[in-house]
């Protein structure tokens, strides 16, 4: 049955807001109801469009009058279902509030709606020798108030930190439509609770982002990228250890398995990286660093037994290669099968001892079946992709992986580890919310979710059940 709205709610929409603020039509239904999941069909009742902060104030005042239930909407990259509306919701999509203020060249900040896309705010700030450094392989379509709604991570995270690290101020619009400024461009503001980390990483449960002051970087002048193979997950970690302990800035460390880069090469037609193929890979990016220390540095790692084989980009055009070998993974990945996700994190010094008990798991669980692990790794994260075997019914294969993620969030409570690295937990991972958090951690989220939002009317469902 297809999910409708009251008609008092419809005719109010048409007289309080513009001729095209409101879609029914069923294909823009279903492309702005889902993310990058697949897992679950949309099923919203309508499409919200605004182009203002105003706008959305009135139309969630509205909503929470009338018990229309919201999904806030950025670019829909996320991994776990918090920007999925399946259960009759009306998407609200920032997608047309994407003005960015000139920069303030002297206070390094920028404030954006939050529509604008990532890689749009990057080539805006670059022009003034700054960055926002909230950097990852979606930044091309991916929005910054879906970034701040999921405290967003990405390929730098080792160097800059989560987003929360880089949003100085906030414009949020309540469930009840009231408008909140909070800390606008202070670096310094010590007057209480700051509000602004309440809703940083909230997924659009307890308001919406509409606009958002950003802390800036300065540009790196240089860089270098590096490939190196590594003989496997124990090798990686080694890796990781010399990079902590060489002298330069390390910018990102990244890895992946040979089984995802043959995904890649397959999806992207992309040359092998190296001369001999290898089960892991290491790229690292280090700031600022002299390349002629570079060379050395990588030389001695394969002098030491550390790496197997090697790569220093020439220039920013096998830099970019060299990271289009990385980054293309996700994607290569749904491209070519069907991947089951899961993103976890674990303290930097419980990676060896995890990875080791993680390996014995896996292949208990899945024997002969095709592992793709990858992940940013300098910062404790690991991305876990279980791939469908040919053959193997699509509810099957999910029943069966959703079975051991049990399993596998149990071990990463036991090394005090997270669940959600940084795509949040949405619909996908709420079963499992247990596992980071505990029984009184849950009972004061909900009782914060209460208290902003007691009609539930923002993303409903999503983190946990009020």
């Amino acid at each position: 049955m297809e999910p409708t709205l009251p008609e008092g709610f419809l005719r109010a929409v048409s007289e309080g807001f513009p001729e095209d603020f409101l879609t029914l039509d069923p294909e823009e239904r279903a492309f702005y109801g889902r993310d990058a999941t697949r897992v679950r069909e949309p099923r919203a009742s309508a499409v919200a469009l605004p182009r203002s902060t105003e706008e959305v104030s009135l139309f969630l005042a509205l909503c929470d009058r009338s018990g229309v239930a919201v999904v806030p909407s950025g670019g829909r990259t996320g991994l776990a279902g918090g920007a999925l509306a399946v259960d009759g919701e009306v998407v609200l999509s920032l997608s047309r509030m994407r003005r960015m203020d000139p920069v303030d060249v002297l206070g390094e900040t920028c404030r954006v709606q939050a529509g604008a896309v990532t890689e749009a705010v990057h080539q805006h700030c670059a022009a003034h020798g700054l960055t926002w450094p909230v950097d990852f392989a979606s930044k091309g379509s991916s929005q910054v108030g879906g970034n701040i709604a999921t405290n967003a991570g990405g390929v730098r995270v080792v160097r800059y930190g989560l987003t929360r690290s880089w949003v100085l101020g906030l414009q949020v619009v309540t469930a009840q439509g009231a408008v909140l400024e909070l800390n606008g461009a202070l670096e310094k503001n010590n007057t209480g609770l700051d509000l602004r980390q309440l809703f940083i990483g909230s997924e659009g449960t307890l308001g919406v982002i509409t606009e958002a002051t950003l802390k800036l970087a300065r540009l790196p002048r240089a860089s270098q990228v590096l490939l190196l193979a590594a003989s496997g997950v124990p090798a990686v970690l080694g890796l990781l250890r010399a990079a902590r302990e060489a002298p330069f800035t390390l910018a990102a460390f990244e890895f992946f398995t040979d089984r995802c880069l043959a995904r890649v090469q397959r999806h992207r037609g992309l040359r092998a990286p190296l001369g001999e193929a290898s089960p892991c890979y290491v790229l690292l990016e280090l700031e600022e660093p002299d390349r002629d220390a570079v060379e050395r540095w990588a030389a001695e790692l394969l002098e030491r037994g550390l790496a197997s084989d090697g790569t220093v980009a020439r220039d920013g055009s096998q830099a970019a290669q060299l990271w289009a070998l990385r980054e293309s993974i996700s994607e290569s990945l749904a491209a070519t099968g069907l991947p089951h996700k899961n993103d976890v994190a674990l303290p930097i010094a419980a990676l060896e001892g995890f990875c080791a008990a993680l390996e014995g798991l896996l292949s208990g669980a899945y024997p002969g079946w095709e592992l793709c692990l990858f992940g940013h790794v300098g910062d404790g994260n690991l991305h876990i992709n279980v791939m469908k075997p040919e053959g193997l019914p699509r509810e099957d294969f999910l029943a069966r992986t959703h079975a051991v993620d049990r399993e596998l969030f149990a071990l990463v409570s036991a090394w005090r580890g997270s669940i959600s690295a940084e795509h949040g937990v949405g619909l996908l991972k709420k079963p499992h919310l247990h596992f980071s958090r505990s029984p009184e951690e849950l009972s004061l989220l909900r009782a914060v979710k209460r208290a902003l939002d007691p009609r539930n009317t923002l993303n409903p469902g999503k983190i946990l059940d009020v």
